[in-house]
C-alpha cells in the first residue's frame, strides 16, 4: 500500500504562483516514478508532469512547458510541482500519482496504481 497527500492547491489571480507537494509514504518500492495529473471540469482527466525517483527524467504537456517544474527530494519521498505564469485554463483538480513498475514517467494514467486525493486549484482572470 502507498498512500498520496497533496497541499498547496489554492486561488490565485492569473499570472500568479502556487506550489504543490505530494508525499508518499507506504511501499514505494526502490525505483519508481511518478505524476501530476489534473481534471477540470467536463473534461477528462491529463497528464501534467512527470519525474522519475532519481530526478534525472522530467516529462511536461505541452500546455505547462516552460511555465511549471516538477522536482523531487527523496529524502522525504516528495515530490513538487511550481507552477508559475498561472492562467485560468489551469483550473482543475491537480492529483499526483505513483507508477511503482517505471523509471521514466509515462502520461497514460492507467499505468498509475496508486492516486492522492487532489487538491483544488483556480485561477481568476
Amino acid at each position: 500500500q502507498v498512500q498520496l497527500v497533496e497541499s498547496g492547491g489554492g486561488l490565485v489571480q492569473a499570472g500568479g504562483s502556487l506550489r504543490l507537494s505530494c508525499a508518499a509514504s507506504g511501499r514505494t518500492s526502490s525505483s519508481y516514478c511518478m505524476g501530476w495529473f489534473r481534471q477540470a471540469p467536463g473534461k477528462e482527466r491529463e497528464f501534467v508532469a512527470g519525474i522519475s525517483r532519481s530526478g534525472d527524467y522530467t516529462s511536461y504537456a505541452d500546455s505547462v512547458k516552460g511555465r511549471f517544474t516538477m522536482s523531487i527530494d527523496n529524502a522525504k519521498n516528495t515530490v513538487f510541482l511550481q507552477m508559475n505564469s498561472l492562467k485560468p485554463e489551469d483550473t482543475a483538480v491537480y492529483y499526483c500519482a505513483i507508477d511503482r513498475a517505471r523509471v521514466r514517467p509515462q502520461v497514460d494514467d492507467d499505468l498509475y496504481d496508486y492516486w492522492g486525493q487532489g487538491t483544488q486549484v483556480t485561477v481568476s482572470s
